[in-house]
């Protein structure tokens, strides 16, 4: 009759359960949509660049080409049918926000990379075929700059990525032509082998998994979990406006006097609300599989973990309805519960990594993110589902949110009974 009553109650509050059940389903659906397009703006989708080039020799031809071929940049030199744009055209244009890069190429860069080597090849071959004393000093050349102009509101880790991108294609360049300079210089012919430049150092990207069974991570197996750890720990603010109304209205007194183990009255409480934490991880889950493919994202893949994802749910919708019953019993009105349980769960999703990963946080802030007891639901999440790891691998995450509710649940029902007594 317990579960009967919490079940009624629940199911006559069609906003919260609206709360409960459509609003987690929205907040994965957009947040994976945005991570998901900026991702694929990041690595897919080509970057259009606004170019003045001044130089319109070899250099700047081969720069402006690898820069193409990389797969990452649309070169744009004319705009408006304007076929020779100026440097304040193109910084308006990326102080606007229309485009996130433009690069000035300086005029005679060939021509003075060009002298720069031959003087240095010519510098060293003199150096060993007599003696470095003897050798001729050479007026060095100055620095070349190539100007890079940034949208204002472009990531730092963006910028540097795309700096970082270029001054290696503007270094293989140069170390083509140092090898042409000393080709030339060596009478080799234009075919030789040495002239073919080749990485002598290549990266293979292995990602270790204990099982054959891969899993790679993406928008969609980070977001899942995460916003599904938001949504149950949402259940906060219901579970204690109900707690609420039951004191302020005389309810509690009533089921207090009845001939019951109170136990029985706490139990049904969190046995129904527990059956509502498993119902949100399921309707995420499902969302997940069958309806992102259908708005272009990729599936979530579960990988054989369900029992064990089940298993840890229970033990974090325990944790969230722990919290739920320590703020319903220490608060005396709605007022009270209601905005402090939903800035409180927010403000420890953000502590936990749901928002930003824990390894991008201030090392004071990673400290604190492992007191909580999301960022433990968190992390046995990632464990099955991107490590592919096993309900063991995960028992000290457990172990934590069932002390933790313990914890919670046992100061609630000291603090009632005390008030109780009086």
């Amino acid at each position: 009759m317990t579960l009967r009553k919490e079940f009624l109650i629940l199911f006559k509050d069609l906003g919260g359960l609206a709360v409960l059940f459509i609003m987690p389903v929205v907040l994965v659906i957009v947040v994976t949509l945005i991570q998901n397009n900026t991702y694929e703006n990041i690595t897919n989708q080509k970057m259009k660049v606004l170019v003045i080039d001044n130089d319109k020799e070899k250099v700047s031809q081969q720069v402006l080409d690898e820069i193409t071929q990389s797969g990452s940049f649309e070169i744009i030199q004319s705009l408006d049918g304007v076929t020779q744009l100026d440097e304040n055209r193109l910084q308006e244009e990326v102080i606007k926000g229309n485009y996130q890069l433009a690069i000035v190429i300086p005029p005679n860069l060939t021509s003075n990379i060009q002298k720069q080597i031959d003087n240095n090849v010519e510098q060293v071959l003199e150096a060993v075929v007599e003696s470095s004393e003897s050798s001729t000093a050479v007026e060095s050349q100055s620095e070349q700059e190539v100007r890079l102009y940034f949208d204002p509101a472009l990531q730092i880790a963006f910028r540097e990525g795309i700096k970082s991108a270029i001054d290696k294609i503007v270094g293989r360049i140069e170390n083509k032509f140092i090898y042409q300079a000393f080709a030339e210089q060596l009478d080799l012919p234009e075919n030789s082998e040495f002239l073919e430049q080749k990485n002598l150092v290549v990266f293979n990207e292995i990602i270790p998994q204990e099982k054959e069974l891969i899993v790679l991570p993406n928008a969609v197996q980070h977001n899942v979990p995460a916003w599904s750890l938001f949504a149950i720990f949402f259940i906060i603010v219901p579970f204690a406006m109900n707690l609420l109304k039951e004191k302020n209205q005389g309810t509690k007194v009533r089921l207090y006097t009845m001939p019951t183990n109170t136990f029985i009255l706490w139990a049904g409480k969190i046995v129904t609300y527990l059956v509502i934490c498993i119902l949100q991880f399921y309707l995420i889950l499902i969302v997940g599989r069958y309806v992102f493919p259908l708005i272009g994202l990729m599936p979530f893949m579960i990988g054989g973990q369900l029992l064990n994802l089940t298993i840890l749910t229970l033990a974090v919708g325990l944790a969230a309805i722990s919290i739920g019953v320590l703020f319903g019993t220490f608060a005396k009105t709605e007022e009270q519960s209601s905005p402090f349980g939903a800035t409180f769960v927010v403000i420890l999703a953000a502590v936990s990594g749901v928002w930003v990963p824990t390894f991008a946080m201030p090392i004071a802030m990673q400290y604190i993110a492992k007191l909580s007891p999301m960022n433990w639901g968190l992390e046995g999440y990632y464990t099955l589902l991107l490590r592919q790891g096993t309900l063991w691998q995960i028992k000290y995450e457990i172990i934590l949110l069932l002390l933790f509710s313990s914890l919670m649940i046992s100061i609630a029902l000291w603090y009632d009974k005390k008030k109780r007594s009086l």
